[in-house]
């Protein structure tokens, strides 16, 4: 378990309750239930069994919500902002992999 000092820079904690994350990304509480049936961000559980958000998931969260105010359907929204988080992924891992093949010739 990280020690609550480590857990401050953790993009992943969970540190948010729903009502706190509503608030800090824009958005209602519906939403952000609908971005989880929508299979877009999956909160945390409390042991309470309260949505818990971190860092990380409400970056997407007001992404989702910009997109949708401009009117992109939400269906459209999160396919798009996987795919997007997918690439970035991809772009990391190709210049880790870059940096260790220039490393190791």
């Amino acid at each position: 378990m990280a020690q609550p000092d480590d857990m401050f820079g953790d993009d992943d904690y969970p540190a948010y309750t729903m009502g706190r994350a509503a608030e800090i990304t824009g958005a209602s509480q519906d939403f952000l239930r609908r971005l989880d049936e929508a299979k877009l961000i999956t909160p945390f559980r409390s042991a309470g069994g309260h949505r818990r958000y971190s860092r990380y998931q409400l970056r997407l969260a007001a992404r989702a919500r910009e997109m949708v105010d401009l009117g992109t359907p939400l269906e459209a929204t999160c396919r798009i902002i996987i795919l997007e988080d997918q690439l970035e992924e991809a772009l990391r891992q190709n210049e880790k992999y870059q940096r260790q093949q220039e490393a190791g010739a």
